[in-house]
């Protein structure tokens, strides 16, 4: 029977700190509005324009700002390398016959763009959404483990039904991923294959 491991992508399969960072300064620049790439980088997880408002951005410039982002966004893909770990993990699974499942807040185009940058072999992608609204694409690609770094991933894994796997390589800590509904916490993607092998046995040697 095939089976489906889902994760999120900023800060749980990519590292985007150092190139979100560089973009939204240019944006902020060019808009001339005082938000911070740093500050950005630093709680990755929800959408553009969320955090763009949080930020205290004109409500009247977002869309137009959102626009910019995703025309700046491609310049900055090569230099936004895989999280420690992801490789090997993404292997683990692909090693028993799983499928692999990506659902993240970022803009889908701008993901896939990563995947491809990565020369990552995805099932299926789903972008544009985030939190609780990330269970619908859970259920219908039969989802059985969800993978992610921040509180958002937890309550979408909560709201699928599935086991909700948070790594603590994003902006929140064990005990607020474990709050928000982690069934397993570990430090990063480089515990991930020896997690998969104690909760499913090793792989059957296929000689």
């Amino acid at each position: 029977m095939t089976w489906t491991v889902g994760f999120d992508l900023d800060m749980t399969l990519i590292d985007s700190r150092p190139g979100v960072s560089r973009a939204i300064d240019i944006l902020a620049a060019e808009f001339d509005v005082p938000v911070r790439g740093a500050d950005f980088a630093a709680r990755l997880g929800p959408p553009l324009a969320t955090m763009l408002a949080e930020a205290g951005a004109p409500e009247e410039l977002v869309p137009s700002m959102v626009t910019r982002y995703r025309e700046l966004y491609p310049t900055i893909v090569s230099s936004i390398p895989a999280m420690p770990g992801a490789e090997a993990a993404l292997a683990a699974i692909e090693a028993r016959g799983g499928r692999v499942l990506v659902v993240t807040g970022k803009h889908g185009p701008l993901a896939q763009l990563h995947i491809d940058e990565l020369g990552w072999r995805i099932d299926h992608l789903a972008g544009d959404l985030w939190s609780a609204a990330k269970a619908t694409v859970l259920q219908e690609e039969r989802a059985s483990i969800f993978v992610g770094d921040h509180v958002g991933d937890m309550r979408g894994a909560q709201a699928a039904g599935v086991l909700a796997v948070g790594v603590t390589t994003g902006p929140c800590d064990a005990d607020e991923l474990r709050a928000a509904g982690a069934d397993v916490i570990l430090t990063d993607l480089t515990e991930f294959p020896q997690w998969l092998t104690d909760e499913l046995g090793p792989v059957a040697d296929a000689s």
